[in-house]
């Protein structure tokens, strides 16, 4: 798509932090990050939304799900069992038309990780 910022970046064309590429996918740093921990998986392939994806995006988009918490955990925002407990974390957030939040139409996982910063005191 010429006038997709993310099929843009996928190109090489806008310059972004990429913290991850494959055949598949791209995963980079967003732009105006909501946590410390910020990164947009992308895939190659121009998906409007995830409305659009079918059958066979199935290994795609499990592909993208299974590399989400690998990414958290490489970055700084990942979860871990402790003896103490649980610790850290992350979310993952698909947003999908215009009432769903999405600004890009094309299809991205968000991944936030890290200290929320309006996460109260205990």
């Amino acid at each position: 798509m010429d006038n997709c910022i993310f099929c843009k970046i996928v190109a090489g064309k806008i310059p972004s932090k990429i913290v991850y590429e494959d055949d598949e996918v791209i995963a980079f740093n967003d732009i105006n990050p909501a946590a410390p921990v910020h990164v947009l998986i992308v895939p190659r392939e121009h998906i409007p939304t995830l409305a659009d994806a079918n059958e066979k995006h199935t290994a795609l988009l499990g592909r993208m799900m299974l590399l989400a918490p690998k990414l958290a955990a490489e970055l700084g925002g990942g979860y871990q069992h402790t003896p103490e407990g649980p610790m850290g974390g992350f979310k993952t957030l698909v947003n999908s038309g215009p009432d769903g939040g999405q600004e890009v139409y094309h299809l991205h996982l968000h991944i936030m990780g890290g200290p929320r910063p309006w996460r109260s005191e205990r």
